[in-house]
């Protein structure tokens, strides 16, 4: 009766210990843990920590009470498990029971599947065949993902025939679960194969093969489908749109978000990192408050795609206000909304803000300090750059590409020809990095910027991969600055191939040879613009943020209301330029 008060409370003292009230009771206790996936989220961190606790109470409970060899309250205890990926207790808990059947084993492998432990969950299929238990039309969707997390196409092909041999050829989920396993291998043909034969289909299914077109780029069929269905939920819009966000077709994508009868929180993060993708800053931060004013509630994912955003306009008054907003609301700062955040502010100009960010992350990824890294080094804290870099390694944080970029670049800004060399043969034997297109686009940036030309070419010519049309830009502009004219004809017929259209190389040679007053090359180079159909290049643009307002412009341009305002600025500017003695650089084109 004492173990009654201890483990019931009121119910164990006037109930007698039946099956019906002990079976009620787990189930209760194992549900509970069920709901913590969704309260762990609004509670307390210590009091999340403690209902992961609670998975070891209930297997203790489960197994003080003989609980363990019944298959209703096993296969309870390990959905629970799989709620919080404690894979690793339900495994224990099922070695122990003598004959689990097929609901345990289903529960296990589903959980396997949920926990990215698709192997095991494969195995555990083998094994429950051994044991000649038969499977279910629920094993053989659980199993059909596990499958497709590990590209497992053989073994998937036979489980296909399993599943027409036990009969499920015309299960619902089943069938699906194959559109989406050879789909997700890219083989469209025995996806659509198998779509065309269900049955029946429902809007799942349709929006299962609409995405199997759209990930491998086919929105031809992908469209067609779609406007096929009998019926659309929010899912299968944002399936459409998000194949036009892959290939950046921002106007069909816009067409279709309009069209939509009700839009969900993905629809809108879509249609803002559709224009973020796209450049199309202003229009992103644009969507966005429009999504606030229909009361959408942002996620972390929305966040920090807005404060990208910000990031690449400059817009920092905006950003401060986005950052307040993420702390009124109480965001999880965590790797992705911080690393955001850091790159805003270091962007922006905002360094300290920035470093003040990233020091008060609790957890700090991979993308957090790349982040600082590349923000001291734009801000040309070249020593602080590398010294943030060592210290990462000191933290057992394996770099990789984009963190070379940055430590190049801060090599770059503070003329560290020998510490860059040397890093850029650290990347490459200390870490196994190749390096790339743009890390030998830092490497001749930072030869060239210290004169030394001629290293910078034979670089170039060693290179493992073909140089483009920015590694050549980098050589001619070094060449510029340094009036080496024989190497800049070499770049220059690289880059007349490249880009035969682009006209700022040809306008650096004609000044180049102007300067040199070699006037009949100037001439040759004008006739080849002129044979060739060569123009000036669209005029550049810029933004600034005044008043958290974004103003852009563009050479030429005067359709800015200010126009005259900005004129005089500029002349009086001009003036003191002058009068300090700057002459300005005039070219011949």
């Amino acid at each position: 009766m004492e173990l009654g008060r201890k483990e019931y409370g009121l119910a164990g003292i006037f109930a007698p210990r039946t099956k019906t009230n002990f079976s009620w009771e787990f189930t209760h206790r194992v549900k509970s843990l069920s709901m913590a996936k969704f309260t762990s989220q609004v509670v307390p961190f210590k009091e999340g920590e403690i209902r992961f606790k609670h998975i070891e109470s209930a297997y203790a409970f489960m197994f003080k009470t003989n609980a363990n060899d019944d298959c209703f309250f096993m296969n309870q205890f390990v959905t629970a498990c799989s709620t919080f990926c404690r894979i690793d207790y339900a495994l224990l808990a099922i070695t122990q029971m003598k004959k689990p059947n097929v609901f345990v084993y289903n529960a296990m492998i589903r959980g396997f599947v949920h926990c990215s432990s698709p192997i095991q969950a494969l195995q555990l299929y083998l094994e429950m065949l051994r044991a000649h238990i038969c499977p279910t039309s629920y094993t053989f969707s659980s199993i059909v993902k596990g499958c497709a997390l590990i590209s497992a196409f053989q073994f998937g092909e036979s489980i296909h025939g399993q599943i027409l041999k036990n009969g499920f050829a015309s299960h619902l989920f089943v069938q699906t679960a194959l559109v989406d396993f050879y789909s997700n291998l890219c083989k469209m043909v025995e996806a659509r194969r198998v779509f065309d034969e269900m049955p029946e289909r429902d809007v799942f299914a349709w929006t299962t093969m609409v995405s199997a077109h759209a990930r491998v780029g086919d929105l031809g069929s992908a469209r067609w489908l779609f406007d096929e269905m009998p019926e659309r939920n929010c899912a299968s819009w944002n399936t459409m749109i998000d194949g036009y966000v892959r290939v950046r077709d921002v106007e069909s994508a816009k067409l279709l978000f309009n069209e939509m009868p009700k839009r969900d929180l993905i629809s809108w993060t879509m249609m803002i990192n559709c224009y973020s993708q796209s450049k199309q800053y202003i229009e992103a931060l644009a969507i966005f408050n429009e999504m606030k004013s229909h009361g959408i509630s942002p996620d972390e994912v929305t966040m920090a795609t807005v404060i990208s955003a910000c990031a690449h306009i400059g817009a920092l008054d905006l950003g401060k206000e986005i950052h307040l907003y993420v702390m009124q609301h109480e965001f999880d700062l965590d790797v992705y909304l911080g690393s955001a955040l850091v790159d805003m502010y270091a962007k922006c100009g905002s360094l300290d803000r920035s470093l003040l960010v990233f020091f008060k992350l609790r957890e700090k990824n991979l993308f957090c300090w790349n982040s600082i890294i590349e923000g001291l080094a734009v801000h040309g804290y070249a020593e602080e750059a590398l010294a943030m870099f060592s210290r990462m390694e000191r933290e057992k944080i394996k770099p990789n590409g984009v963190t070379f970029i940055s430590v190049l670049s801060a090599c770059t800004h503070a003329g560290l020809v020998e510490e860059g060399r040397r890093r850029f043969l650290n990347m490459t034997h200390d870490f196994s990095i190749p390096p790339e297109i743009q890390h030998y686009g830092c490497m001749v940036d930072l030869l060239c910027k210290a004169g030394l030309i001629k290293d910078a070419l034979e670089l170039i010519q060693s290179m493992q991969i073909v140089p483009n049309s920015v590694i050549w830009g980098a050589l001619l502009s070094g060449c510029k600055l340094y009036k080496n004219l024989e190497i800049a004809q070499v770049a220059v017929n690289k880059l007349m191939v490249l880009e035969p259209n682009n006209s700022g190389y040809y306008t650096l040679m004609v000044n180049m040879y102007a300067e040199s007053n070699r006037w009949n090359e100037v001439a040759k180079i004008r006739s080849t613009m002129k044979v060739q159909g060569v123009e000036k290049t669209s005029p550049g643009s810029s933004w600034i943020e005044m008043d958290s307002k974004i103003h852009l412009f563009a050479a030429s341009d005067k359709s800015h209301p200010y126009l005259a305002k900005i004129y005089v600025v500029l002349g009086e500017l001009d003036g003191h330029l002058k009068l300090a003695g700057y002459q300005p650089e005039v070219g011949f084109m």
